[in-house]
């Protein structure tokens, strides 16, 4: 019996359609807090955090990282590249620096769009800046708990393995308009960004 269907059993809940949990409501222990996010910390994050530098951001249309890029900035963030390949160039009208050091101020998150070796270095280097940023966010497949233990101690918020490019789409409901449950019920109606079509947003109305 898998591991869902012992603990359905163990429950009394085998013949009474026993439903994996949502994130929000799966048992604690199961999974440590860098496996799963409460969605209300996912949406409070991307409500507060205004300013994002995306470590390598590409200018190339087809890759994630100048997706992500384009979807936030379209959602009201303002985001810096940084990548030493572009360093002194422009991407969507906005300046990309060679690295965080160079950023021209203080930014609320940094997002590292590099694989898992490179995210140690680089969470150093973001809590080497004048001025932390108070989240570090690691895309889909990025996960250095070393690193994430190190932020932590100096006060910052990590999140690892996720894109916040799916997560706005899953909370604002977006998401649903390409056929992917969000995995969110609400009675509420969805609340549509400014400035463009087919464009939701998470802030309340």
């Amino acid at each position: 019996m898998s591991l869902m269907g012992r603990l359905a059993a163990r429950a009394g809940m085998a013949d009474k359609g026993f439903m994996i949990p949502t994130l929000d409501g799966a048992p604690e222990g199961i999974a440590t807090r860098h496996d799963r996010y409460p969605d209300a910390q996912i949406r409070e994050i991307l409500r507060g955090a205004r300013s994002v530098a995306i470590v390598g951001a590409s200018a190339n249309p087809a890759r994630p990282s100048f997706i992500v890029f384009k979807y936030l900035s379209e959602r009201g963030y303002t985001v810096t590249a940084v990548n030493p390949g572009l360093s002194g160039q422009s991407l969507l009208g906005r300046p990309v620096v060679a690295r965080l050091a160079d950023l021209p101020g203080p930014v609320d998150m940094v997002e590292i769009f590099r694989n898992s070796a490179a995210a140690g270095p680089l969470v150093d280097e973001a809590l080497a800046l004048p001025v932390p940023p108070k989240i570090i966010w690691m895309q889909l497949g990025v996960r250095d708990d070393a690193a994430a233990a190190r932020a932590e101690a100096a006060g910052l918020t990590v999140i690892m393995n996720r894109c916040p490019k799916i997560e706005y789409g899953r909370l604002s409901g977006e998401i649903g308009w390409t056929g992917v449950n969000s995995r969110i019920l609400s009675a509420k109606k969805p609340q549509m960004a400014r400035g463009g079509v087919q464009k939701r947003t998470i802030d309340a109305p």
